[in-house]
């Protein structure tokens, strides 16, 4: 974990009234998570604002870990990130003191792996960390597994269509025609399903 590179993304932090009771409040709590982060040893390689240029910070950095440090503005700050992530998906984990939860179903939909309300303490920030990457690392794998379950549906659809053209086409039973699919896809350094892909491909312009 200590080794994973983090960045917090953080709302503007300069306080121009030193009456502004919030705003102090809000730039306290947001030193207090990155002091609790090099306390707990973590790589803090960057804070960055939720502005238009977060994907390309992000995707300059490329970060193991993004927290979004957010109270109010959590929602402009989530889209910022979630958008600047689409691409290559990383696990995000949102610190907030603003109690109000209604957000946090939505929040968990467009990928933020812990939502935690005023979880700011550092002996809290570790399990918090570990709890998170362990979440996202089980979601990714059962996201790889329904796309490997969904590509090789995909495939046995199209080597069902490919053998009954050969069967019709070449008058081969369906074991013959599978063998052949198979023997072209050794022989080429193929998958079955592309071989499966062109055969109907190919069909499709001589007919």
């Amino acid at each position: 974990m200590t080794a994973l590179k983090i960045v917090v993304v953080v709302p503007d932090l300069d306080v121009q009234d030193q009456n502004d009771d919030h705003a102090i409040s809000q730039a306290e709590r947001s030193r207090a998570l990155r002091i609790g982060l090099l306390e707990s040893g973590f790589n803090l390689i960057a804070s960055l604002p939720a502005d238009v240029f977060l994907a390309e910070r992000i995707h300059q950095l490329q970060p193991d870990l993004i927290i979004v440090d957010a109270e109010s503005e959590a929602r402009d700050a989530l889209e910022h990130v979630v958008f600047a992530t689409r691409d290559a998906r990383r696990p995000i984990v949102l610190f907030t003191d603003d109690s109000d939860t209604t957000h946090v179903r939505d929040a968990v939909a467009v990928g933020v792996s812990a939502y935690i309300v005023d979880g700011l303490s550092s002996a809290r920030i570790r399990p918090i960390l570990d709890v998170a990457m362990a979440r996202f690392e089980y979601e990714e794998r059962l996201r790889d597994e329904r796309d490997d379950a969904r590509n090789a549906l995909q495939e046995r659809t199209l080597v069902d269509r490919a053998k009954a053209l050969l069967m019709e086409r070449q008058g081969l039973s369906e074991k013959d025609a599978f063998t052949k699919l198979r023997k072209i896809a050794m022989d080429k350094g193929l998958k079955m399903g592309e071989v499966a892909q062109r055969t109907l491909d190919m069909a499709a312009l001589i007919s």
